[in-house]
């Protein structure tokens, strides 16, 4: 049986022309999917009952189902999804007082860059997902909507190393924004990256708007070999070289997100380092107070050491932003995603 979601709107027309069928009902199947947020075909209600029988004889339209759904205080919600091969994964919807609707979407079950104040790889990495897999999780997230509101926002910022999956995340991203799909602008979309400079120069060629975000977290090499283990074939210098390319390519500002851990990477002379690093490109810094973590050690740096660290690159003429926490309380909030029930 196929995933109707691992079709193209092009193939799906094909689909429907070699059964001698209209190719308007392959538009219909899809606004139901996408804009009507239809859970079966039994609820397209505009295409005829054999037409109907039809697509569930041969088509899936969801094989993922909700393991958990956890709710914040804060309207953040996570759903943990089962996959058809009973792996799991984790994303996560936020609100906030702008009315921006993001959804945070997971690459890969598991991840295997390490990076070791993350929940997400400790229990290393089982496989990519699908096309299919990532737009369910958009769909999946779309049903916790009320019926006035949309997906504002996507930041690829869950579960796995996106661009080690680019040919799953790439054609979904594409469904996204197709204006028969989600009809969400590239330039709402963040794809976040430990810094693979392979898979950044690859994306840069797609030129495809999306906001970049490279998960730094160290100045240096010596750091950042511990802290990113996946680095220690990589290097910061080459990740930097990469994100200059993007930048040249799309004109895209480059966002460099650095986790705060107490005691490791926190104090003003890592500030200093970070701000000659970036010095003279247009990029935006992302400080992110670290998101407590069972079975991890670290720990969460004051307020104060946070506000000083973002003064410092401020001072180093940086564009600086600290992300305040969301749906920590139920685990949603960056760091904290895993595959498993809480």
């Amino acid at each position: 049986m196929l995933h109707l979601l691992e079709q193209t709107a092009d193939q799906l027309q094909s689909w429907f022309a070699e059964r001698g069928l209209p190719g308007y009902r392959a538009a219909q199947v899809r606004r139901w999917v996408f804009e009507k947020r239809a859970e079966g075909f039994e609820q397209m209600t505009d295409l005829p009952k054999s037409l109907r029988a039809l697509l569930a004889e041969e088509f899936r339209l969801f094989t993922t189902e909700v393991a958990e759904h956890r709710r914040a205080d804060d309207g953040t919600e996570k759903l943990l999804l089962q996959l058809s091969d009973r792996q799991r994964v984790e994303c996560v919807l936020l609100r906030d007082d702008k009315q921006h609707r993001t959804i945070c979407l997971s690459t890969q079950v598991g991840c295997a860059m390490g990076c070791l104040f993350c929940a997400s790889g400790l229990d290393g990495v089982e496989r990519n997902l699908s096309c299919g897999e990532i737009l369910e999780q958009m769909l999946q997230l779309q049903q916790c909507l009320d019926a006035h509101e949309r997906i504002s926002h996507i930041v690829v910022m869950g579960m796995g190393e996106p661009m080690a999956n680019l040919d799953g995340l790439l054609p979904a991203l594409a469904a996204a924004t197709d204006d028969d799909g989600l009809g969400i602008s590239t330039r709402r979309i963040t794809i976040s990256t430990v810094g693979l400079p392979g898979g950044i120069r690859r994306l840069a060629r797609q030129n495809c708007q999306y906001h970049l975000a490279i998960s730094l977290h160290a100045a240096d090499d010596a750091l950042r070999n511990r802290l990113v283990p996946a680095n220690r074939k990589v290097g910061i210098a080459s990740i930097l070289a990469a994100s200059d390319e993007y930048f040249q390519q799309t004109g895209r500002r480059v966002t460099f997100e650095y986790v705060l851990l107490a005691g490791v990477n926190d104090r003003p002379e890592h500030a200093r380092q970070l701000a000659a690093l970036l010095a003279g490109r247009p990029a935006l810094v992302n400080v992110i107070p670290f998101n407590p973590v069972s079975d991890l050690p670290y720990r969460t740096p004051t307020a104060a050491a946070a506000a000083r660290f973002a003064e410092i690159l401020q001072q180093g003429n940086l564009n600086v932003k600290i992300r305040y926490r969301k749906g920590d309380r139920i685990d949603a909030a960056c760091g904290q995603l895993r595959r498993r029930m809480a």
